[in-house]
């Protein structure tokens, strides 16, 4: 039963990822198709790599985010593989641009696991200021509105068990908010909002919000650290922005990782190399093959690298990530804190710094 639950989710898993080239084919040599995927959903900020140690293994952590809160951002399901009864950790990113983003999660494992794991999730996003103007009849076409300052914010509350000690199922609920601030729609003679040049103009606030859910399963193997996931991100009802409808970045993955000094004779707790391969695949561009790595002296330093590539030949921007972290342990209370580069092209690097507890 157990392994045909498995079965079952593997193949669900590879009929997502691979829908898009059985549906070019359905297609005849007369029709025209358009295969790119550009500019489909809104809210993009929920589809960011949030935390530092997942960033720098270029984003292929769908099965290797176990034991920490973070993997509320990426598997739900990973959480209920946690360690300890309490996990937390923090997280800041420095985006192209200038856009700030703040994450924050927390884990808890009631009974000692006997009723799974609940996390609670953050993430907020700061778009910086921007100028607001509207259109005018004067010399130089508009008038200026002032300043505003567009925000994003998600809040999500998640819940993790394993069924077994390999297959572990987990679900994430997130509220999702996004305001683009308010903004000169109209000029109007009964408006109260006075602009620049005396007149008025009818002022609306452009916000929206959502419901989204994540769901993931996690299988262990049993052949050494060989462990497959799957999971589904951003899930949620289409939304209408003014006259144009959209939807969030839903986004399917399926991933495998494992520990390759488990083939060797080396100490596992001196040496450990976690390798992962994630397939992804996006509502709104290309599929990805993500690759990561992750060396850990110790149980102390980790060093870690990957990169995501499409599938097929496309200008990508977002190119390697490389970091590292440092945990410690006393009294039986663990600090950890993570750092992640990533170049991304003609927008310049993006950095990530992450700190974390657990007890």
């Amino acid at each position: 039963m157990k392994r045909s639950i498995v079965t079952t989710c593997l193949l669900v898993a590879i009929g997502l990822l691979t829908a898009p080239s059985a549906l070019s084919q359905v297609a005849g040599p007369e029709d025209e198709v358009e295969t790119a995927k550009r500019g489909q959903t809104g809210f993009k900020f929920l589809s960011a790599s949030v935390d530092a140690r997942a960033t720098a293994m270029g984003g292929a952590v769908t099965s290797s985010t176990t034991g920490s809160s973070a993997s509320l951002f990426y598997n739900p399901a990973s959480m209920a593989r946690m360690d300890g009864d309490f996990g937390a950790g923090f997280g800041i990113m420095n985006y192209i641009v200038d856009i700030q983003y703040n994450a924050a999660s927390v884990a808890y494992r009631p009974g000692g696991g006997n009723y799974g794991v609940v996390g609670l999730s953050l993430v907020n996003v700061d778009y910086g200021d921007f100028l607001g103007t509207v259109r005018a009849e004067n010399e130089d076409g508009y008038i200026d509105t002032g300043t505003y300052n567009p925000t994003a914010l998600a809040v999500g509350v998640g819940y993790a068990r394993s069924f077994t000690d390999r297959f572990s199922v987990g679900a994430h609920i997130k509220y999702a908010k996004q305001d683009l601030g308010s903004h000169a729609k109209a000029r109007s003679d009964e408006a109260t909002t006075a602009l620049d040049d005396g007149t008025s103009a009818t002022f609306e606030d452009y916000a929206l919000n959502t419901i989204a859910v994540d769901f993931g399963v996690l299988y262990d193997t049993g052949f050494e650290s060989l462990t497959i996931a799957m999971s589904t991100r951003n899930f949620s009802r289409e939304l209408v922005y003014e006259r144009e409808r959209f939807e969030l970045p839903l986004t399917f993955q399926i991933g495998v990782s494992m520990d390759v000094m488990d083939l060797t004779s080396m100490d596992p707790n001196m040496h450990s190399f976690m390798v992962s391969v994630d397939a992804q695949r996006p509502r709104d561009f290309a599929e990805h093959l993500k690759i990561g790595g992750e060396y850990t002296l110790m149980n102390i330093l980790s060093l870690r690298g990957g990169i995501g590539r499409p599938f097929v030949g496309e200008d990508h921007e977002e190119s390697f990530s490389f970091g590292g972290g440092l945990k410690y342990s006393a009294a039986g209370v663990g600090f950890g804190v993570d750092y992640a580069y990533t170049d991304f092209g003609v927008f310049g690097d993006v950095q990530r710094f992450a700190v974390n507890i657990s007890f």
